[in-house]
This record gives C-alpha cells, structure tokens and sequence, in this order.
C-alpha cells in the first residue's frame, strides 16, 4: 500500500473559453470540478497504474464537502480528516491558443485535532512493513506547535525507511534531517535549500553539496521540467542525469506528481533498484501528462517511447 499525504488540499474549477482577456465579463463554455493537491494527483495515478494506494487529505466547509464527493465518486481510495478551516479554492482558465492560468486562493492550515487524528491513523500503520507514505506538497501550518505529534509520527515513519518526499518550505527543511527513502524536488526547491547563490549553479553541482550537507537522506531526485533530470543514488556515486522525452507541452500541470507516482510505482511496487532504471519507467509518463490538458488523464496507450529517455 503506497500512502500520499496532501497538507494543502484544493477545490478546484477549470472554465473554458473560445478566448479570454482580463479586464472585461466574460462568459465560459464550459466548467467543471476537480480535487487538487499533489498526494491526490499522486494515488490518481498510482491507481490508474493498478498500485494500491489512500490519499491521506485535511477538508472543511462548503469547498471540502465539495472536495470529499468528488473524491468518493472518483475511485480513488482516500481518508480525509476534517478540519474547521474550509479548504482552499482555485480555478483554471483555459482558451485554446492561449496560455493556462491559475488562480489560487489562499492556503488552509488543518487544525490540531485533525492533525492528531491523522497521526494516530498513520500511528497504526507503521507495524505494516508493506506500506509507504509520500508526504507531497505544501503543508500550511507545519511548524504551528499543533503538528509536533504529526511531525514524530511522520520522523517514525521516516526512521523505518518509508517515508518519500515530494515537498517544499518548511516540510522540505524538515525531511532534509531525516532519513527519508528518497526527496524527490525540482531545482527551484533545490536552489532555495542551496541558499544565496545557488540559481547560478549547475544542477549537478547543487545536489553533490546538498546531499554532503544533508547526508541523512537516502536518494535524491531532482527535476527541471523538460530539462535534465538529476539522481543521487544510496551511496557515494556522483549524481547522474537524464533527459525526458521530447513532447510539445500543451499543460505541464501535475507533470511533477505523475513522476513521482510512477517512481514510486517503480520502486515499491516493482522493486526496482536503480533509479536510472526507475527515471526510465517513469519519465514517459511524466511527459505524456505535459502533452495533455489535466492531470494524469492521459492514454496510457499513447505514451513516448521508452528509448527517448536519453543521457545528455
């Protein structure tokens, strides 16, 4: 069972146009719903994938009742733990010819309670040695005094070996101290644990210093869109890179998440090794969701060869 943890979740809606510009009313020609946040982005694509897998989710008021229906009728397993804050909202524009913009609003912090509540839940799990957690994305209120008994659970699941980050702020400086099985980022993330003067380094430089500080964590993935992607593997052997395949972008939304479930996919529930061989696995899908409007609902019958992920 591969568990995701979504500390940020999103109500969100995508309005259509034959064509937009700001500043005027403007009427869609088509709307629709759907739940953001990258651990469900994550386990929609593990599950689509056949991999057993529980969106872990915060929700409250209108947005997160909203939030907890979709996710029912979507098949996707999930628990969400209700919180008094309603969950945060956003909406997609599209036109064809034109850009993709998003407006989000602002972040929602889970309580207390539901923070404890998802502790003791995860609490129970830890014995089962079969079962990964990914904690994915952003966490509002990480450092509030009411996540301490979410932070120990998450550093137990950690100590074992199974716990898989994909995270930014505060969540990420926290994993960086830990043993995690792998912290997969993108160089945006990684140039800010660099610190001053790191946007002006090559990538491979960043993450030989970045695991040398940080010597806890056991792998390191790092992406960069359609660019490179850069792997430390367990051990002392320099980081390595591969190229995605080529696709023309149409929506890189969600790109980030379907790549990581589908190394999570490679390496919990294929047992593979190597990250090399797990980048190959995944990088496909990961650029058949680029070439495609949302997130991880691409043919899976139509994905780039395997072969097009190449070495520089």
């Amino acid at each position: 069972m591969i568990l995701t943890l979504t500390g940020n979740l999103l109500a969100e809606r995508t309005l259509e146009f034959d064509a937009w510009r700001p500043g005027k009313t403007q009427r869609a020609r088509h709307a629709s719903f759907q739940v953001g946040g990258k651990g469900v982005n994550v386990s929609k694509m593990l599950a689509r994938l056949g991999a057993p897998t529980t969106a872990l989710c915060f929700a409250g008021g209108a947005p997160g009742d909203e939030c907890a229906a979709w996710l029912r009728g979507s098949g996707i397993g999930h628990r969400i733990f209700r919180t008094d804050a309603a969950t945060r909202t956003g909406t997609v524009v599209r036109a064809p010819g034109q850009p993709e913009t998003t407006f989000l609003g602002p972040d929602a912090a889970p309580d207390a309670e539901a923070l404890a509540a998802c502790a003791a839940w995860l609490d129970a799990r830890l014995p089962d040695a079969q079962t990964a957690l990914a904690l994915c994305g952003s966490f509002p209120g990480w450092d509030a005094a009411g996540g301490e008994v979410l932070r120990a659970t998450l550093a137990r699941w950690a100590a074992a070996g199974r716990l898989f980050v994909d995270a930014y702020g505060p969540p990420l400086t926290w994993a960086v101290g830990q043993p995690a099985g792998l912290i997969k980022i993108n160089r945006d993330e990684l140039i800010q644990l660099a610190g001053a003067g790191g946007a002006a380094r090559p990538t491979a430089e960043l993450l030989a210093e970045t695991r040398r500080r940080h010597p806890a964590v056991r792998r390191w993935i790092i992406s960069d869109g359609p660019r490179e992607v850069w792997f430390a593997e367990a051990g002392d052997a320099p980081p390595a890179s591969l190229l995605p395949p080529p696709v023309r972008e149409i929506s890189p939304t969600g790109s980030g998440d379907v790549l990581l479930a589908c190394i999570l996919h490679s390496l919990l529930i294929n047992r593979e090794k190597s990250l090399a061989k797990t980048l190959s696995f995944a990088l496909p899908y990961s650029a058949a969701n680029a070439a495609s409007p949302g997130v991880a609902d691409f043919d899976l019958n139509q994905l780039p060869n395997p072969r097009s992920v190449s070495t520089p």
